[in-house]
């Protein structure tokens, strides 16, 4: 598997890189997997009260930040999938804000999200550890731009990643 080594920079657009670059050098599949246990442990210490708010108006609660993190990697992991199996079909983008405005996340316990997002991590890890060493470096086009399936992983985990520290700074 060709997951450990950072993807260069002509595998992903640059609005990406700054997540892949938080993230040290190494397996990603275990990144991932170990990513999920450290933002499982962050949000199991919360309050309902604590994941219900904003920390500031016009922000998203630490609920909608989960749901946004789990449509962003099904979304994401959508399309390495497609790029994997050589599908040479360009995809749509799609709109973040308008997803989390319909998640309806506040009327969802913490804990049921936590348990969607460890099933859908699990499944995920899945996926990443059954793919074949030639597919990491397939490409695909999706929102306009070009993305290695490689690239597709480490953006997942540099995401979290990223919304695992703003909550850290800003929430807590």
């Amino acid at each position: 598997m060709n997951s450990t080594k950072r993807p260069a920079l002509n595998e992903l657009p640059e609005a990406y890189r700054g997540y892949v670059a938080e993230l040290a050098e190494g397996d990603i599949v275990l990144t991932l997997a170990v990513a999920w246990t450290e933002t499982k442990a962050l949000l199991r210490g919360l309050s309902e009260e604590q994941a219900q708010h904003p920390y500031q108006e016009g922000k998203w609660s630490i609920k909608e930040i989960l749901v946004h993190l789990m449509d962003s990697e099904r979304i994401f992991v959508s399309r390495a999938l497609r790029f994997a199996r050589g599908d040479a079909t360009e995809l749509l983008g799609f709109d973040q804000d308008h997803y989390v405005a319909h998640c309806k996340a506040g009327i969802r316990t913490l804990a049921e999200l936590i348990e969607e997002f460890q099933w859908m991590r699990g499944g995920h890890l899945r996926f990443w550890r059954g793919l074949p060493e030639a597919a990491w470096q397939r490409r695909g086009i999706a929102n306009g731009c070009e993305f290695t399936v490689a690239a597709i992983a480490w953006i997942i985990a540099g995401h979290e990643h990223h919304h695992r520290r703003i909550i850290q700074e800003r929430y807590l």
